[in-house]
């Protein structure tokens, strides 16, 4: 059953946490879906595994076929991989993805497929349509993506960060917002001090994150993170030494 993150005025927003639920063969991963009035689109769908369950869960809020985007914060397979089938589903949706990734995706679909559909979405971000509001696609480089984009919802004031935020729950535990971060932080650290590259990232994205009035910081992998926790975790992940800062000569040394 998906998530009601968010639902006023004809705008919604709705997470599915547990559509590839392999009993520990593959990571959790969460998709989105967002309707504004009569346009829909799809944030991070994520692979083959998810496409079936997510296209018949979608139909109790939306026609999938009438989807008028599709958003991918970078370009893995947990992300993305189920293109193909969504370049079939729906007639005309466009893709919004890095413009470094622009012509990777196309391997993700048969010859074709992807012709005049894949929107490269510049280093500096832009706004993108979605009914009569926006998704503003922000800078999130290097997170860990070289390129990477998170996408925030004015009109729900939810931050949807890709792997940033992320958490190793299983897809139930993730139906749970987090509201205070103290708890949370060992489901979270091992991730973030590989899979990001450098504390000087984290610290630019804090400056930027703050800028914005955020309700929720919901994440691709694991739990969203609501009220006091959005804060918290914005100030401990402007601290966390990770990535390059961690590495010494003994990780580059030739196996025994």
């Amino acid at each position: 059953m998906p998530i009601e993150l968010y639902n006023r005025q004809g705008h919604s927003c709705f997470m599915f946490t547990d559509l590839c639920d392999e009993g520990g063969d593959v990571v959790q991963s969460n998709q989105f879906l967002i309707v504004d009035g009569d346009t829909g689109a799809i944030i991070d769908p994520g692979g083959n595994l998810a496409y079936s369950e997510l296209y018949l869960a979608m139909t109790r809020f939306f026609p999938p076929q009438q989807l008028t985007a599709i958003f991918a914060s970078h370009a893995d397979p947990d992300i993305i991989a189920s293109l193909d089938r969504w370049m079939t589903t729906t007639a005309s949706a466009k893709v919004y993805i890095s413009r470094l990734w622009e012509r990777f995706v196309p391997h993700f679909c048969k010859p074709g497929k992807t012709t005049g559909r894949v929107v490269g979405i510049p280093d500096a971000g832009m706004r993108i349509a979605v009914g009569h509001s926006e998704l503003v696609a922000l800078p999130a480089h290097f997170m860990h993506s070289e390129g990477n984009f998170q996408f925030y919802d004015p009109t729900s004031r939810i931050l949807f960060t890709g792997d940033l935020g992320a958490s190793i729950v299983s897809g139930n535990d993730a139906k749970l917002p987090v509201t205070s971060l103290a708890g949370h932080v060992p489901r979270m650290e091992a991730f973030h001090r590989r899979y990001m590259v450098s504390n000087k990232i984290l610290r630019l994205w804090a400056q930027m994150a703050r800028r914005l009035p955020i309700d929720m910081i919901v994440p691709q992998h694991g739990a969203p993170m609501k009220g006091a926790a959005v804060q918290e975790f914005i100030a401990w992940i402007e601290q966390l030494p990770c990535g390059v800062d961690l590495m010494a000569e003994r990780d580059y040394a030739v196996p025994a």
